[in-house]
């Protein structure tokens, strides 16, 4: 199955909620347009709202997912301030604060292969698919298991330099988890070469989410997915 913004013609992500996950958001970028509240934590996973984005990795994502749902929500939700480092007890607190505003999807353009998370991650994995809530996170690739992307109820989202920005295509693995394939490059800058501009799987993330929004719109995104299984 393809999912593609000719697909999805018409739809714009308007009521669909997208909490970021990432170094926080600029909001005032042009290609973001506002952001609907957010905070962040710290590496105890303490809450402190300073969302202000020193990195701009955040930035991106939110750019890329606007690009594909230019009405959705989107709130900032920070665990990375000077360096993309954080902690297993920051990410728990951040999706626990995510789930806890009712978002529909939660981008984790990021990703840890320390498998001492798992149990901790597990529980909130768990505590968002009950709450209907839908985590989107790199996929395990190139042998590297990326966690929570690699826990049942996360959609995974695999890296394909071979797909246009606009499309993803959707499939079903060996053991039973939704993946996505996407493309790893961020919305265009004018004047700046791809191969100089970010790029990897955390844009094939946000290029997911962004399409994953619209289908959302409707509020069938969960019996889209129980459709595919």
């Amino acid at each position: 199955m393809i999912l593609s913004l000719s697909s999805l013609a018409g739809r714009t992500g308007r009521g669909v909620r997208v909490a970021i996950v990432d170094t926080g958001i600029h909001a005032a970028h042009p290609h973001v347009g506002g952001v609907a509240g957010g905070t962040a934590f710290d590496d105890a996973g303490t809450e402190d709202g300073d969302t202000i984005d020193r990195l701009g990795h955040g930035t991106a994502v939110a750019a890329a997912i606007r690009e594909k749902a230019p009405e959705a929500a989107l709130s900032a939700v920070k665990v990375f301030d000077r360096s993309l480092e954080t902690t297993g007890r920051a990410l728990a607190a951040a999706i626990r604060w995510a789930v806890g505003q009712q978002v529909d999807l939660i981008n984790l353009s990021l990703g840890t292969t320390n498998q001492e998370h798992t149990a901790l991650l597990s529980e909130v994995v768990r505590g968002a698919v009950a709450a209907g809530v839908l985590i989107v996170a790199a996929a395990p690739q190139d042998g590297r298991t990326w966690l929570p992307g690699a826990l049942p109820g996360v959609i995974g989202v695999v890296v394909d330099w071979s797909s246009p920005r606009d499309a993803c295509s959707v499939s079903i693995d060996s053991e039973g988890h939704v993946r996505l394939r996407a493309s790893g490059f961020p919305r265009p800058i004018p004047g700046v070469p791809p191969e100089r501009n970010l790029k990897g799987q955390s844009f094939a993330v946000a290029n997911a989410t962004g399409l994953l929004a619209l289908v959302a719109e409707d509020g069938g995104l969960r019996d889209w997915i129980r459709s595919l299984l």
